[in-house]
């Protein structure tokens, strides 16, 4: 699937609509246990494939939640790129639900829809953008939440003092 490219000024025109899928992503056992590695989350759910085959229905382990949450910039990316920015942040996100478990080696994708947006003036506006990750091969979805972005356009107009001092990831501060 190709990118879906919008001009910050075009953003209204978008207002509503869903703007596209990410490509597929498998989640597999090693990307969950080095997710565990860095969160010291190991509880066996995630990480004793043999307990899991025993004691799950699924007979796998469960792809940790705030993995799937982490991947949400990525799978983004892999969506829509905003041209005319100067540069974007991540202002947070509501909403957040964790719809059912995600059994590992699945693959996912995200469908991602601007659900909202403000005008700031001086060229800002923010942006919320409707977030929900689907598994292949289920109509259960698996995460929805709400992206809220801020949007600086090249040509705007700052208020004195320095930029946040912040990681940004990409162009869009994810």
């Amino acid at each position: 699937m190709a990118k879906v490219k919008i001009h910050i000024k075009d953003m209204k025109q978008h207002l509503g609509q869903e703007i596209g899928l990410s490509k597929w992503m498998e989640i597999t056992q090693s990307r969950v246990n080095k997710f565990a590695e860095a969160t010291g989350d190991f509880q066996w759910v995630h990480v004793d494939e043999e307990q899991a085959k025993a004691d799950l229905s699924s007979g796998r382990t469960v792809v940790h939640n705030f993995l799937l949450l982490s991947l949400v910039p990525k799978l983004f990316e892999d969506i829509l790129v905003i041209t005319g920015l100067r540069y974007g942040l991540n202002k947070g996100a509501e909403n957040i639900q964790f719809l059912t478990p995600l059994p590992t080696g699945s693959r996912v994708r995200t469908r991602l829809r601007l659900s909202g947006l403000k005008d700031l003036g001086q060229g800002e506006q923010t942006a919320t953008f409707s977030i929900v990750m689907e598994r292949e091969g289920s109509e259960k979805l698996v995460l929805k939440m709400d992206l809220l972005l801020l949007f600086v356009a090249e040509q705007a107009v700052f208020k004195a003092g320095p930029l946040p001092d912040q990681h940004q990831a990409a162009s869009f501060g994810l």
